[in-house]
């Protein structure tokens, strides 16, 4: 098969869908690999990496996309890209469609075959294409609220740590899965009062004993996320409800209830946030203020870290990209149940529940979509 990665154009984008090792490996697999120039500076990786792993260069992305069979990414294809792929071609990336009408109709209407890394499971229940980026979202978070808190940038003036004699910040980190523990982690870490919320007593549980030393944990009823919300600094929206719209926990008119100078962090703002007032911010602008609340809602945050999120992620692509590679798309998830649920559109049609029901769309259960 011959594979295609182009550089991401997403503003302050700085991550490559494909390694030079994950190219060598594919490549040692009998398929052919362009990358087009320089889609691998912004992480660490020059063109001459590739070169010498066997893939070759090319100068545009149309030539990226008018060759590859599959097309292999970090963030969903921008406008401009949509427009070049074409009936037949697989897409393989994050997507986040429950969020975005306008990429879902551009996407249904290429006529390409898009497999969504956030919808891959395991048989843990878990998302491992989603799980690197989610530790690295997740660790980021607390840096960017403690940056956001700093009163040159509008925050309260907060310390995370405080100082002796002084109350370190408290913070509220809302939702227990990867994001949450990784952010309550590095909070605590910096030496702040940090409580995580989360719906799910087993996952309260384990993070209590596992944690109960570091943080605190809390049963995410309205009540206690507003209680908690009103006493806190920083509070980190870190909800996920698989490959669909995040739900919204606080609203416009609650922001009147924080502290003046309080920083949300809103690592949910893919799927749409989980602020009302949120929206989406880029590295280059990434906070703005509401009714004098700080909102920081950077839709790439791992790109900020491009290396260490680079290759976390090829690590966690390159079996799914290789198996996908290696025996056609249909016949890759014929066998592998959790890649099958990666499939959110095919042949015009949307074949992921979630989405569908977000964007008020038919669905083609994934099972028929082999079919066809």
């Amino acid at each position: 098969m011959h594979i295609g990665c182009p550089k991401e154009i997403k503003p302050q984008e700085f991550r490559v869908g494909i390694t030079p090792n994950a190219a060598r490996e594919a490549i040692a697999h009998g398929h052919s690999v362009t990358v087009e120039t320089g889609a691998g500076v912004g992480a660490g990786f020059a063109d001459q990496a590739y070169i010498d792993a066997g893939a070759a260069i090319v100068g545009t992305p149309a030539e990226v996309y008018g060759n590859a069979e599959m097309i292999v990414k970090v963030k969903e294809p921008l406008s401009p890209e949509r427009k070049m792929l074409r009936e037949g071609q697989l897409l393989f990336a994050y997507l986040h469609l429950a969020a975005d009408l306008g990429q879902t109709d551009d996407l249904l209407d290429s006529g390409a075959t898009c497999i969504a890394y956030e919808t891959v499971t395991d048989d843990a229940g878990g998302l491992p294409l989603l799980a690197p980026m989610s530790e690295v979202a997740g660790r980021l978070a607390p840096q960017m609220g403690a940056w956001t808190l700093q009163k040159a940038n509008g925050g309260r003036g907060v310390l995370m740590g405080g100082v002796p004699g002084v109350s370190p910040a408290n913070v509220a980190v809302l939702g227990g899965g990867v994001v949450g523990t990784q952010a309550a982690k590095i909070a605590a870490g910096m030496g702040a009062d940090v409580t995580v919320v989360d719906r799910s007593l087993t996952r309260l549980r384990y993070l209590d004993e596992m944690y109960g030393g570091r943080f605190k944990t809390n049963f995410a009823s309205a009540g206690n996320v507003i209680d908690l919300a009103r006493e806190a600094d920083l509070i980190i929206g870190a909800v996920l409800i698989h490959g669909a719209a995040a739900p919204r926990l606080l609203s416009r008119a609650q922001l009147s209830e924080l502290k003046p100078g309080a920083a949300l962090v809103d690592v949910a703002i893919d799927q749409g946030g989980c602020f009302e007032t949120s929206r989406v911010t880029t590295h280059e602008n990434p906070i703005y203020s509401v009714d004098g609340i700080m909102h920081y809602c950077v839709a790439n945050m791992p790109g900020a870290v491009a290396r260490t999120s680079t290759i976390a992620l090829g690590n966690a692509t390159m079996p799914y990209m290789l198996a996908l590679a290696d025996k056609g798309w249909k016949q890759a998830c014929k066998d592998d149940e959790h890649l099958l649920r990666g499939l959110n559109i095919h042949a015009g049609k949307v074949t992921y529940a979630a989405v569908g029901k977000a964007l008020d769309l038919d669905v083609l259960p994934p099972i028929l979509a082999l079919k066809i």
